[in-house]
């Protein structure tokens, strides 16, 4: 994968966050690590922290990868859009499927996580991604997902 946009503002935690409507504690990603124009791979160590806001009851299940993914959808969507200078509009997930879970839990792993996103196909309203959650070379969780930008164009 080969980066279309200089890292310079570095792609951290901050500019991410200015990038997808999830502030505060929500913002899960640290750093885009590599993206081009059909993929993404962020990396976290949010699934670390007590105060993870996915948490309930102490533990993180490892279908809250969807939630990481989904970010790293949209901070690729703002990468692509304006050449990542202007805010996207805002998206939802319409549906994920074949969501394959290796684990139970993300907190229990030690490293970081990286987060990889591919877009299968789309247009200006709905997009198609894959998506893989690894903790060093271990596959902890895998799907699709359909994203919708723009929902009244639905009706």
């Amino acid at each position: 994968m080969t980066s279309t946009l200089p890292l310079s503002p570095p792609l951290d935690h901050a500019w991410i966050a200015t990038k997808i409507p999830h502030g505060g504690a929500m913002c899960l990603l640290d750093h885009v690590a590599e993206w081009d124009a059909d993929h993404i791979r962020c990396m976290a160590t949010s699934h670390l922290d007590v105060h993870n806001p996915l948490r309930a009851h102490g533990r993180l299940a490892a279908v809250c990868g969807i939630e990481y993914a989904a970010q790293a959808m949209a901070v690729h969507g703002a990468l692509l859009g304006a050449a990542g200078l202007q805010r996207p509009r805002a998206g939802f997930l319409a549906s994920v499927r074949e969501v394959d879970a290796q684990v139970a839990r993300l907190d229990t792993l030690d490293g970081p996580l990286s987060i990889e996103a591919e877009r299968l196909s789309g247009n200006d309203n709905n997009i198609l991604y894959h998506f893989a959650l690894r903790c060093d070379e271990l596959l902890l969780l895998t799907g699709r997902a359909a994203v919708m930008l723009d929902a009244s164009s639905a009706l």
